[in-house]
């Protein structure tokens, strides 16, 4: 009777096989990892669609794009309209136009020239309402995030120690304003609706050389856009710092984010044509904050709306003095393509 002998791994060979399923794994996660990004940068490329569909019908619903209302220390209000006195930006005026209306009317008392309790709690209700469509999937969830260094109340608000995010950001131009309405002196606004009037708007902001999109009380139309709307930028992506993607670290990241014109969502495109160095687009680092420029989580190239309504990468070595251009509405320069 011959003996019962059975098949069967020696470990020898079982180490071969998980061995060649461990190449295998490492060989198919890259393909996994690129092909899960390159579906998040589609959906970051739709929600700038979407943003930029949405500036578009306010444009055609009022006669101007989204303006940039009155700085970092107001918040939109629902009873003071949608142009210059407006204290909200072109994220709280889009609102109505991304199936927003109910997040848009919070706050809302019907009594423009008075900022009540009521209203301050609801616009603190409103900033900590996520909207899914102002932010990048590639580099975060839509969801409320704790801001390390809490700023001061909004004159029609509360203060604001946790709030929604936004990682897009409007054209501002190529001409830095200094900041957002005078950031070196801290002014954000004036201090109160009755002060409004009176404000050193045109000279602390600088209006008179602005050339973006939306800015500072901004009413900007279509009929503006001297260069055309296929060769100036609506929105872009932001540059943010990823150490500070989760606590409002970077200042360009740290407020209510339905302010008036500031670096969390308003980006500039300045170019120095003496030194030939200026705000390009950049891919997210470690440790790099810079809240004027645009940038992006995306490798190789940032998403932009312009403002025909399309959409399109801009490769992080643009040139740029062609980044300048895009980013000036009325400059009369032409621009070539093979720059981009």
């Amino acid at each position: 009777m011959l003996a019962d002998r059975r098949g069967g791994f020696t470990l020898v060979e079982l180490l071969v096989v998980i061995t060649i399923i461990g190449i295998l794994i490492s060989l198919l996660l890259p393909a996994v990892q690129s092909a899960r990004e390159a579906a998040r940068r589609a959906q970051c490329q739709n929600h700038l669609k979407q943003l930029g569909l949405a500036m578009l019908l306010h444009d055609e619903a009022h006669g101007f794009l989204p303006g940039g209302g009155w700085a970092y220390d107001w918040s939109g209000d629902p009873d003071r309209g949608t142009g210059m006195e407006q204290p909200g930006g072109w994220t709280y005026n889009v609102l109505p136009y991304v199936e927003q209306e109910a997040l848009y009317q919070l706050g809302s008392d019907g009594q423009p020239d008075v900022i009540t309790s009521g209203q301050k709690t609801e616009t603190l209700q409103r900033a900590q309402t996520p909207v899914s469509v102002f932010v990048c999937p590639t580099r975060r969830r839509p969801q409320v995030y704790a801001k390390s260094v809490p700023r001061p109340a909004h004159h029609n608000g509360l203060q604001v120690t946790k709030a929604a995010v936004v990682d897009y950001a409007a054209n501002a131009g190529s001409y830095f304003q200094g900041g957002y309405c005078s950031w070196e002196g801290n002014l954000g606004g004036p201090d109160s609706i009755a002060a409004a009037p009176s404000y050193t708007w045109e000279s602390t902001c600088k209006l008179a050389e602005a050339n973006g999109i939306s800015y500072v009380r901004s009413e900007v139309s279509m009929a503006m856009l001297r260069d055309g709307s296929s060769n100036t930028y609506l929105l872009g992506e932001k540059l943010l710092n990823p150490d500070h993607y989760l606590d409002g670290g970077d200042l360009g990241d740290d407020d209510d984010p339905f302010t008036g014109c500031s670096a969390d969502t308003y980006r500039w495109c300045e170019y120095s044509s003496t030194t030939g160095a200026g705000r390009v687009p950049r891919q997210d680092r470690p440790g790099v904050t810079d809240y004027w420029s645009f940038g992006s989580a995306h490798s190789g190239a940032g998403n932009f709306a312009l403002c025909d309504g399309s959409v399109r990468p801009i490769a992080y070595s643009i040139d740029p003095r062609i980044h300048s251009l895009l980013g000036n509405r009325k400059d009369g320069q032409p621009i070539d393509a093979s720059g981009l």
